[in-house]
């Protein structure tokens, strides 16, 4: 591709286009996992709407490889091309909050630490991620799960409208009254079918303050932690959340000196009523066993929504592994214990996170995201920051999804696929699986929008 040509696309746009060798590139072309080293010939800033259908237009005439970036958080590489066009969304961050409709717009490049402080001026929030610097967009079209998931839904079921890049370059508003079968197929169907670039939420009254924290376990004591968690969670009221968290504990004053780098278990939670009910129903998750540290107080909303930041930082390496399951057997709980006795890697986990309550409540027909009846997900994440040492950390993810596969349902959360599990796509999308390749061929039969874990026209 000429580089005259990304000029000549540079001048028609509102953002700016910034090619191999020119100063900021080396920044733009890095993602958040640098377990991805890519090279694309150019990235468009992209402001707008207008901006974004040119871009289209521009990699559509010229068959040319394209990406699309929103808030970047991306363990399996999609979001960066080799050789191509990034469409970079991530200035396209306007919030317009509607106190008195109780909705919020925001654009694709919005990422949930900065909608939370926005929604929160008017004591306002809907499902978003724990981890603040998590792009709206991805998220929301995956599914969305959170604190607010099990009372108020998964993000995508808080989704009233988005506005769509179609693969014919047109800009339409889809919503459950426009276009239902788009709007039907980008609530859990991914980027499969056109670039939003803006999303209609509606809100719910939470906050200023929620109870969260965590309450940390010596390893040795994590086989009963996990049984009391899982008939806990059995019951639980839909405002606690909590997740259950394999962790190497972190070299800071917090942890005794003699845990440090060593594996804990940590439960992590948040209930979102108030503060008299939160101390009642959360007291069994307090009082139970010998743990090493408990830090579960009130706090503000949005400082709950950054517990995990600290271990989810830019730059590291990442290989994402993840499974559903209906129950956490006790077999299951000796293949966790087995397998988090080590977690190679600085930054690896490995975690439980409770499903039910309004989630489970949607038919799963009634969104692309059918996981509705499962009972947890379980998320096996290694991190670590040497480029020498891929090999330990991909493998114990590897051999521990394997381990675990027997106890789990079959279907995987597409938010948390690796780079390599193009074949668990239909694993993803089970019983609307067939009915998306459907709309993918009504809406991109030509699979234009296909840097992602595609989902294949009929």
């Amino acid at each position: 591709m000429d580089k005259n040509q990304f000029d000549a696309l540079g001048k028609e746009l509102s953002g700016n286009i910034t090619k191999q060798g020119d100063s900021g590139y080396q920044q733009l072309r890095t993602g958040w996992n640098s377990f991805f080293d890519k090279y694309p010939a150019a990235i468009a800033q992209c402001k707008n709407s207008d901006d974004v259908a040119r871009c289209f237009r521009f990699v559509k005439e010229y068959e040319l490889e394209f990406s699309v970036r929103s808030g970047g958080h991306d363990y399996a590489g999609k979001s960066i091309c080799e050789g191509g066009l990034v469409i970079d969304l991530s200035g396209m961050n306007s919030i317009e909050i509607d106190s008195a409709e109780k909705t919020a717009i925001v654009g694709p490049g919005v990422r949930w630490g900065a909608f939370d402080e926005a929604a929160q001026g008017h004591g306002l929030a809907t499902t978003g991620a724990t981890v603040s610097t998590v792009g709206v967009a991805g998220y929301t079209l995956g599914g969305g799960t959170g604190y607010l998931a099990r009372k108020h839904g998964l993000a995508l079921d808080n989704l009233l409208s988005a506005r769509i890049i179609t693969a014919t370059g047109e800009s339409i508003l889809t919503s459950e009254y426009h276009y239902e079968d788009l709007f039907w197929a980008i609530r859990g169907g991914s980027g499969n079918f056109g670039i939003v670039t803006s999303f209609e939420f509606s809100l719910h009254e939470v906050g200023p303050e929620i109870t969260a924290g965590q309450v940390v376990f010596p390893f040795d004591q994590a086989g009963d932690v996990l049984r009391f968690y899982r008939g806990f969670m059995q019951d639980a009221p839909e405002e606690i959340a909590c997740y259950a968290f394999f962790l190497n504990a972190p070299p800071i004053d917090a942890f005794p000196e003699s845990y440090h780098g060593k594996p804990v278990l940590s439960l992590v939670m948040a209930h979102i009523g108030d503060s008299e009910t939160a101390q009642t129903e959360l007291a069994p998750l307090l009082n139970f066993g010998d743990p090493i540290m408990n830090v579960v107080q009130p706090m503000p909303y949005t400082a709950a929504q950054t517990m995990f930041d600290e271990g989810m930082t830019s730059g590291n390496r990442w290989y994402s592994k993840a499974h559903y399951l209906d129950e956490i057997s006790d077999v299951a709980i000796d293949t966790m214990l087995q397998h988090t006795k080590k977690l190679p890697g600085a930054f690896s986990v490995a975690y439980f996170e409770p499903l039910g309550g309004a989630i489970n409540r949607v038919e799963p027909e009634l969104t692309a995201f059918p996981h509705r009846d499962s009972a947890y997900t379980l998320h096996i994440f290694a991190g670590w920051a040497d480029t020498e040492t891929d090999e330990e950390p991909m493998n114990w993810a590897k051999e521990f999804h394997i381990a675990m596969s027997p106890h789990a349902s079959g279907g995987v959360y597409v938010n948390l696929m690796g780079q390599d599990e193009e074949n668990r796509v239909p694993d993803a999308y089970g019983s609307n699986f067939d009915r998306l390749k459907e709309i993918k061929k009504e809406w991109d039969p030509d699979n234009l929008f296909s840097h992602n874990h595609n989902i294949e026209p009929t």
